[in-house]
């Protein structure tokens, strides 16, 4: 059985969604998808505003409750049945997303095994077949099958296989 690894967010959690609903009723400031296109978060903001996305990525509870992205459970669901699907994220970048990012898996996709999920720093490690990512530097040492999972940030990006949403991932990989 192929080994499928699937990164969390921005490809099976919605944090930019999170970030553009917390602009929008914390700080008065709201972000289109044109100002996004092509830039990280915090290049989108005003600079006075850029502390708020490094202060709310590191507060406890902000991965707990990411909307799911749409189709993500069914597809994530069907490929479990014909992969062995592992779910790798680099939480070690934000310390405090860890027991969110388990907590939030185990809601929301209840059929991945514990064993199943790979909190890492450097997806380097990741020994899968096919890899589904927002972040092409997590395909720079890969060596099986990289599939970049569209976002506003690698909108420009034409490297890689790309799929733009989870019926894609169904269409390309079932």
């Amino acid at each position: 059985m192929l080994k499928l690894a699937i990164d969390m967010d921005e490809v099976m959690a919605d944090t930019w969604a999170k970030f553009i609903q917390r602009f929008k009723e914390r700080e008065g400031f709201e972000i289109t998808s044109e100002m996004l296109t092509g830039k990280e978060l915090s290049q989108a903001v005003p600079a006075e505003l850029k502390p708020r996305v490094h202060e709310w990525i590191n507060e406890k509870g902000f991965f707990r409750d990411l909307p799911v992205m749409k189709d993500a459970q069914r597809v994530v669901k069907e490929l479990n049945q014909k992969y062995e699907v592992f779910v790798a994220s680099a939480a070690s970048e934000f310390r405090n997303s860890y027991e969110d990012k388990y907590d939030w898996l185990e809601e929301f996709f209840p059929f991945i095994d514990w064993r199943h999920i790979v909190f890492c720093g450097d997806k380097s490690i990741i020994g899968a077949d096919i890899m589904i990512d927002d972040r092409i530097r997590n395909f720079s040492q890969f060596k099986g099958r990289p599939i970049l999972y569209s976002s506003p940030h690698n909108h420009f990006i034409k490297d890689y296989e790309r799929v733009n949403t989870w019926e894609e991932v169904a269409g390309l990989l079932l």
